[in-house]
């Protein structure tokens, strides 16, 4: 299968990683031979039709900062361009999220899939903008379309509820979706330190962003939130749509007061249909919301089965190829591979 990288950040990296270390067994287990035949970034791009040497792409672009710099890169070649020109099956489309436009990825999407080209996305931005435009187009193109990496990393929360829930209605859905948040608080509670501290030191070891806006206000769960109730239960919310609360004033005494109520305050989205949320809430300890450090988790509360729960890392390279692998080997099956 033919595969076009679009960014070639940390995550285009992780997934290249991925494709080196489970060749055999993809090919072993499911037929499957992924042959990356473009990468591009924001400085240029590198294309074989045969297929690039993945390791020597990564060493040149993690010594130079560019896939351009590989053996026959171009520096200014755009994504546009390659994403209509170059042969291939299948478009990952991995750049910097933008809330605001969807832009750049927006564009990428639209063109991949009105140039025949199926789609896999980590790229929350496009769907918080543009899901139902997307999914509609997706669907005259008559290419397939995954976005499971965009909500929870290495939880396959979206796959989960579309086919091993399959027969349910899903009633509810909640969730602590955001690691950095759940970091802070965790430390909060186990160590009783301000949150200041918690969050300089979070910084420090790249857990928070310089600016932790998006996650400390909630911004993020709320992305997460859109783009779970657009998916998985019909809606056609936007991040508008949401009422949120972040974590900024939550202090010790909070924290305490929990605590001795046996229970754990958690940063939690909860979509229900015609009602979104993002905010601060008491969780039991013990509960499966009640995850500690980076972890990430959802609750499905459903008809039939009541209330099923998964938990897992949410964000990071390697465990977010996880579910970029995932949506690839889906859509190979579904072409009858």
């Amino acid at each position: 299968m033919r595969v076009v990288l679009v960014g070639f950040g940390n995550l285009g990296r992780g997934l290249s990683r991925a494709f080196i270390q489970k060749a055999s067994f993809l090919h072993r287990s499911y037929g499957l031979i992924p042959r990356v035949v473009a990468a591009v970034d924001e400085f240029g791009a590198v294309v074989d039709e045969k297929g690039l040497d993945l390791a020597r792409l990564l060493e040149a672009a993690e010594k130079k900062g560019t896939v351009a710099a590989a053996k026959g890169g171009k520096r200014g070649k755009l994504a546009i361009k390659v994403i209509e020109d170059v042969e291939a099956d299948v478009v990952y489309e991995l750049t910097p999220t933008n809330i605001k436009t969807g832009e750049p990825g927006l564009t990428h999407i639209k063109r991949a899939m009105r140039a025949g080209k199926h789609v896999i996305t980590s790229n929350k931005g496009p769907l918080v903008v543009a899901f139902r435009e997307l999914d509609s187009l997706a669907k005259r193109c008559g290419v397939e379309f995954r976005y499971s990496a965009s909500v929870g990393g290495a939880v396959p929360v979206i796959e989960l509820a579309r086919k091993l829930l399959a027969g349910n209605e899903i009633r509810e859905i909640r969730g602590v979706l955001n690691g950095t948040t759940n970091y802070i608080l965790t430390r909060m509670t186990t160590e009783g330190a301000p949150f200041e501290i918690v969050l300089r030191e979070a910084q420090e070891l790249g857990i928070a962003e310089k600016d932790p806006t998006l996650d400390l206000e909630g911004i993020d769960t709320a992305c997460k939130l859109v783009i779970l109730a657009d998916s998985l239960l019909g809606m056609n919310a936007k991040l508008g749509d949401v009422r949120r609360t972040g974590i900024t004033r939550i202090g010790p005494e909070a924290i305490r007061l929990a605590q001795e109520a046996g229970q754990t305050i958690k940063l939690v989205g909860i979509a229900r249909r015609g009602s979104l949320e993002v905010g601060p809430k008491l969780v039991p300890l013990g509960h499966p919301l009640a995850v500690g450090g980076t972890l990430n988790a959802v609750t499905f509360e459903l008809d039939l089965a009541r209330e099923i729960s998964i938990a897992g890392f949410g964000a990071g390279p390697k465990e977010t190829s996880s579910s970029l692998l995932g949506d690839l080997i889906d859509i190979h099956r579904t072409l009858g591979g």
